[in-house]
């Protein structure tokens, strides 16, 4: 099956932690980073997710938030550093490309924030995902 979705990484299910309604899912990434999932439980028993579970984690572009200092205080669960390796902006957003260990990201963010941030190849920012933004594919 092809995806629209421009992120995509593979690791394994490290843990699952089922609730009433919702599920989370911690994965190991091929890089060795972990990252969260908050999907629904449903979900996760139909996916047979368990503990050494091969996935691709699944993240929309557009559900990617860039920092370029660290963040403290803040809800998000998923914080990967990486390194800017290309940005395309046109006249509202920009599209940047962030290297991480073990795989790339897509990031698509405003403009003037690219601006803000003086985002260029070579800069070193941690992308930042809500673990509700994150959808797994069992492999």
């Amino acid at each position: 099956m092809s995806l629209s979705i421009r992120n995509q990484l593979p690791g394994t299910v490290t843990a699952v932690t089922p609730g009433e309604v919702m599920a989370t899912v911690r994965v190991r990434l091929m890089g060795g980073q972990a990252i969260t999932a908050a999907i629904t439980r449903e979900a996760a028993d139909e996916l047979g997710l368990a503990p050494g579970t091969a996935v691709r984690a699944l993240v929309k572009s557009t559900e990617i938030s860039l920092a370029t200092a660290p963040v403290e205080g803040l809800s998000i669960r998923n914080r990967l550093p990486g390194t800017v390796t290309d940005i395309t902006t046109g006249d509202a957003m920009a599209s940047v490309r962030v290297t991480v260990e073990g795989g790339e990201l897509t990031a698509a963010i405003t403009r003037n924030a690219a601006d803000d941030l003086a985002l260029s190849a070579g800069t070193p920012v941690v992308a930042l995902i809500k673990s509700t933004e994150v959808s797994l594919a069992a492999e």
